[in-house]
């Protein structure tokens, strides 16, 4: 395996992405300098190389277009996920059996917090959910949690300190997928974070070319509510600054996304007009990787609702969503519900 370059100069700066060797495809990273982020933090950084990992083969995968049936009525999780408090923004792993969500129920650090719960099987409960405690959590609000596809990587969104704006994007590596033994946030810089807020990371990655791009909320300067934007790993191997995706934008608020592994279905997150409640899923298609994409079209009923319905999670294979609801049958404030759909055809 070609050996990956990592720089053995003291780092002193934004966490970009650099570049990837020709055989084993690791994106590493190196630090650009700015003020925003303390020496500590820089220090640690540099312990965190080896940010993004790429499956791509040898040669190009094509996307094929996949046809799903309806979505199922919503089933809530239930207890222990969900609590009387608010419980919301799931992720699941690949294989189903942990899951990773926020919520402000007590044993905390802080107002929202990340949470853990395994389950021994895709047919068994849901174990008694863990605080990931610190430093994953502070006493700020920590939350809003995506993997890479190689699950080494987090993304979340914090208000802790040492950040650029409001509320900044940080990461978190483990070296063991199979494990809970992350490592310190690292705040992913001024570049891509700005002295305004971004929040709801969403990681996609193209499965024709392997480029990785993050997805997120912001409302920066140029966006007319939150908005989504898209950060991209360009041909320099460096993460550029956020680019505003107007397709998926409206003059509402626009936060969380999520995209199916194919790369020709989005989900949004929205109280755009148009709506069944106050926060809906929005769904948008393309028919190729290099089309624009739809106009979002709500997912309608049974999913959504007359109350609020957000933070989509899609499972791999596209037949399972996740989401956050305040429907009437839940537990608490914010609960966690899931909906399927049968594949048709295709891939």
């Amino acid at each position: 395996m070609t050996e990956t370059r990592i720089s053995t100069t003291a780092p002193s700066g934004d966490v970009q992405a650099i570049g990837k060797s020709t055989e084993c495809n690791l994106i590493v990273v190196r630090l650009v300098g700015h003020q925003g982020i303390g020496a500590a933090a820089r220090s640690v950084a540099f312990l965190l190389l080896c940010l993004l990992a790429w499956y791509t083969g040898p040669g190009i995968s094509q996307c094929k277009a996949q046809t799903f049936g309806p979505w199922s009525e919503p089933v809530n999780v239930a207890y222990p996920i969900n609590t009387e408090f608010n419980d919301t923004y799931a992720i699941l792993s690949r294989d189903g059996l942990t899951m990773y969500f926020t919520s402000d129920r007590p044993g905390g650090l802080g107002g929202d917090d990340l949470w853990v719960a395994k389950r021994e099987s895709l047919s068994d409960p849901w174990q008694v959910p863990t605080n990931m405690g610190a430093p994953i959590n502070t006493a700020a609000n920590d939350s809003l949690a995506v993997l890479s596809s190689d699950e080494h990587v987090m993304f979340f969104h914090s208000t802790r300190g040492g950040g650029c704006g409001a509320g900044d994007i940080w990461m978190t590596r483990r070296h063991d997928a199979r494990s809970e033994d992350w490592g310190p946030p690292v705040n992913l810089g001024c570049v891509l974070n700005t002295g305004f807020t971004e929040i709801a990371p969403a990681f996609f990655e193209n499965p024709e070319t392997g480029e990785v791009t993050l997805f997120y909320g912001s409302n920066r300067p140029g966006s007319e509510d939150f908005d989504v934007y898209a950060s991209a790993v360009g041909e320099d191997g460096y993460f550029g600054p956020g680019v505003r995706v107007p397709e998926l934008s409206s003059p509402k608020r626009d936060t969380r996304t999520f995209f199916r592994k194919d790369g020709l279905e989005a989900f949004v997150t929205s109280d755009r007009d148009g709506g069944l409640g106050g926060i809906d899923i929005w769904v948008s298609t393309r028919k190729t990787l290099s089309d624009l994409w739809s106009t979002p079209e709500n997912i309608g009923s049974p999913v959504n609702s007359a109350f609020d319905d957000g933070s989509p999670w899609l499972s791999r294979d596209g037949t399972t969503l996740y989401f956050f609801s305040t429907r009437d049958g839940g537990h608490g404030k914010r609960d966690i519900w899931y909906t399927t759909r049968v594949k048709i055809d295709g891939e």
